[in-house]
């Protein structure tokens, strides 16, 4: 419910629609349809960001995500990630309001909640192991995903020429930015190949496989690309595949997860990766199982891993390989054994 205090936050806090317009962003490559998701996305995460920052708290967020079409009731749930996470910055003291959309109406959107909490950390980096603490701990690494989307998105006349990963971030905090900046490349190149290509051309080989990964779940999730320039991004992967592939399944599994998967989703994941979505999605799930805890290498990279190697090895692998770049070559686990542990919660 809207208050006087929730307008005023809203005047002082707001964002003008204009901040995340393909134009006013100085966007290229999308074609007309392109353009016009990309704007929808753009209204459906500012919606749900100045909706959090009326209502100050989880309650009344349903009934604003049930009214909007459901392909973009995700974004909508991320920009209220964004408002609540603010509001819990800005007020340190009070329970987690972010906690308790978690446990709400944004539990089905629980990927793109992490990725929202992201964002103001991208603003206001300084209390954030506070607030992580309160977040999932697997899925808390979407969190730098979601700082990467940030700054690539509204930097990205920087960060296209491989710019690195902000000084703060540290250790495996990188990989999971660029993630989330491969994401942002999605819409900076308004999801045009070749130029997502030449972007990725500008990055050292390192950085590219996570870049790879974060293209391949905004296309699935995001996009609105043809099932031939879908499968010519697949081709320019290359090497990279398999981690395009492993990006398509985390958006097929977020999707699955909210209920609100479409024909899109289904031809993309199929396009990118030789499954039908249900079917990627599975993969993700089944390489949840005994899960070990963060160690030297975080369960989340472990996780991604299996899932990359589960694509990289299936009779699904594409038919026309060898027209790739180069051959597919598995991303190595972390080890060949499976480790034990505690399994990490499932998706």
């Amino acid at each position: 419910m809207s208050t006087c205090l929730g307008q005023l936050r809203r005047r002082v806090l707001g964002l003008s629609l204009e901040e995340t317009s393909y134009l006013r962003r100085g966007f290229r490559g999308a074609n007309p349809a392109m353009r016009g998701r990309l704007q929808q996305v753009g209204e459906a995460f500012l919606g749900g960001y100045h909706k959090a920052l009326e209502c100050g708290q989880a309650a009344g967020i349903e009934a604003h995500l049930a009214g909007l079409e459901p392909e973009l009731s995700g974004f909508a749930c991320e920009g209220v990630a964004m408002g609540l996470a603010l509001l819990d910055q800005l007020a340190p003291w009070s329970s987690s309001r972010v906690a308790r959309l978690l446990a709400g109406a944004g539990r089905p959107h629980a990927y793109l909640v992490h990725v929202g909490v992201g964002w103001v950390w991208a603003r206001l980096p300084a209390g954030r192991e506070r607030m992580r603490r309160r977040l999932d701990p697997l899925l808390s690494w979407l969190a730098f995903d979601g700082w990467g989307f940030h700054e690539g998105f509204f930097h990205w006349r920087d960060y296209i020429h491989a710019e690195p990963p902000p000084w703060r971030l540290r250790g495996y905090e990188t990989r999971a930015f660029d993630q989330g900046l491969g994401r942002s490349f999605w819409f900076v190149n308004g999801g045009n190949r070749e130029l997502i290509v030449r972007t990725l051309e500008e990055f050292p080989l390192e950085r590219r496989a996570d870049v790879w990964s974060g293209i391949g779940l905004a296309a699935v999730y995001a996009g609105d690309s043809s099932d031939s320039e879908l499968l010519a991004l697949r081709k320019s992967a290359g090497n990279y595949w398999p981690a395009l592939a492993q990006g398509a399944a985390f958006a097929a599994k977020a999707r699955q997860r909210a209920g609100n998967s479409s024909t899109y989703t289904e031809s993309a994941v199929r396009t990118l990766t030789g499954f039908s979505a249900n079917d990627a999605a599975r993969q993700t799930d089944l390489a949840l199982e005994n899960l070990p805890a963060d160690g030297a290498v975080p369960g989340y990279e472990i996780w991604r891993q299996r899932i990359q190697r589960q694509f990289a090895t299936s009779e699904k692998m594409p038919k026309d390989k060898t027209s790739l770049n180069a051959t597919v070559t598995p991303a190595p686990l972390v080890s060949s054994i499976v480790a034990d542990g505690d399994k990490m919660p499932g998706l």
